[in-house]
């Protein structure tokens, strides 16, 4: 088993029912061949730096994944063919990974996204609090100002 890195561009008109099938029919064929799928992460709506089949903006989605190199043929196979599919890349990031070694990384980004979360969910709370607290607080200055 190998580790790859895929980034693909959609067409900026497709729905998300469309979208969704295209993840699903690339992971589909990942599985099938006894990948699996260490990271999928829908990058949205992006300018793109060049024109890209008359297109200036693409939908981008980023996969990290083990598998076979006839996965990735068949699925590039797959983004040639359909039409929603501007541009896409694939790296091979390692040479060999073992179940244990993708189950560690698995493991490792859901603790960072988990971590991500919490914090965001901080910082949120922390700024409403601030914009709670503002209101309420008067100025010195003003007050000495009006009496004047």
């Amino acid at each position: 088993m190998r580790r790859y890195e895929t980034i693909f561009i959609l067409r900026p008109n497709v729905g998300e029912e469309e979208i969704n099938k295209v993840i699903e029919s690339t992971s589909q064929i990942i599985l099938d061949e006894k990948g699996s799928i260490i990271d999928l992460n829908k990058w949205g709506m992006k300018k793109l730096a060049y024109l890209i089949k008359k297109e200036s903006l693409g939908y981008y989605i980023y996969c990290d994944f083990a598998g076979t190199p006839a996965a990735v043929a068949e699925f590039e196979r797959k983004f040639r063919i359909d039409d929603s599919v501007m541009k896409y890349m694939t790296i091979k990031t390692a040479a060999s990974i073992s179940a244990e070694e993708i189950q560690q990384i698995i493991d490792d980004i859901s603790a960072k996204k988990s971590a991500e979360i919490e914090l965001a969910a901080a910082a949120e709370k922390e700024a409403e609090e601030k914009t709670e607290e503002k209101p309420a607080e008067k100025k010195p200055e003003e007050e000495t100002t009006a009496d004047n």
